[in-house]
């Protein structure tokens, strides 16, 4: 499989400061590959520098050091911008123009023409679930319809690699939901999909592999099964049974929670061997409803990343 995105050394700095400016480095030497056809999420607090590491990609900034390269072209090269798709974080719009007569506008500026026009901006609009809407004036707009419409630019020219910037932003559930099955949908077809967020539930449902990014450094990469597969936390055993083994749960479970549908949750160490407990609760009489393993979840990981990160460089200002 070919590298849709290729960066090496990727760096930033900004000087900060009006009196006595100052450096200030966004984006720290970052080394990434994102492989043609997959959804990669890039992860981090606010402020870690995903938008500037977007912006970059898009040559709307130009790197301090070092280099990226899209669909094996140097970021920014003409040829190549047209296969692109890019979503800001907050983009901004003529609010006197309908959503049909923006996104014509910009279909027009990627040199369509004629009822091509008409149908792409039917198309796209359609995709990202606005209908009867599209005929009213961005100035009506939500925050989260704007996003919307933001998206359906963003796919105007079926781009082979999309950017999105925190794509579920301001967005209700059923948004949220249009712009995870437009996700999904370009996966399908091979679009390779860079977006960047904070909210992790998105990237455990989408990604198949993520980036963290803590203080402009690229701190942990790599397939979200591998980062998910960490040490096994515990057991959730559920199981249905008289009171007269309530008393006897406590003593083969962590903690024992009762469930409003008159069923019992068992939380299980690690090495509390599963198997055991099960057969005894069946010898006992117990009905066995259903066992699953407690593992890390993505925000337990990223915690963790982000946490270490935090007290390294504590460590580093304090020696």
């Amino acid at each position: 499989m070919s590298a849709a995105i290729e960066t090496e050394g990727l760096t930033k700095d900004f000087s900060v400061g009006f009196w006595r400016p100052r450096p200030y480095r966004a984006l720290d030497h970052l080394t990434l590959t994102v492989e043609a056809g997959e959804v990669f999420g890039f992860l981090g607090p606010n402020g870690a520098g995903k938008s500037t590491m977007l912006k970059l990609l898009m040559q709307l900034l130009y790197p301090t050091s070092g280099e990226a390269r899209i669909l094996g072209r140097p970021a920014g090269d003409a040829a190549v911008r047209q296969r692109l798709g890019f979503l800001a974080e907050n983009p901004c719009y003529y609010d006197y123009l309908t959503a049909e007569e923006m996104l014509a506008y910009f279909a027009r500026l990627f040199g369509y023409r004629g009822a091509e026009v008409g149908t792409r901006v039917a198309r796209v609009l359609d995709e990202v679930g606005i209908g009867k809407e599209r005929r009213l004036r961005l100035r009506q707009f939500s925050k989260g319809m704007i996003q919307r419409v933001g998206m359906a630019q963003a796919l105007l020219n079926d781009p082979e690699v999309l950017f999105l910037d925190e794509p579920m932003s301001g967005l209700d559930p059923l948004g949220r939901r249009h712009v995870r099955d437009v996700i999904l949908a370009l996966r399908a077809k091979g679009c390779t999909v860079f977006f960047s967020s904070h909210i992790l539930s998105d990237a455990e449902t989408l990604c198949s592999r993520v980036g963290v990014l803590v203080q402009g450094k690229l701190v942990a990469s790599g397939p979200l099964s591998e980062i998910l597969a960490f040490e096994l936390k515990g057991w959730e055993l559920v199981v249905g049974c008289g009171p007269q083994l309530h008393a006897e749960l406590a003593t083969l479970a962590r903690t024992v929670t009762p469930l409003s549908d008159g069923h019992v949750l068992l939380h299980l160490a690690p090495d509390a061997e599963p198997d055991r407990v099960v057969g005894e609760l069946t010898r006992r009489g117990a009905h066995i409803v259903s066992l699953n393993p407690v593992r890390e979840t993505l925000e337990d990981y990223f915690v963790q990343v982000v946490g270490a990160t935090a007290d390294r460089d504590a460590s580093g200002v304090g020696a």
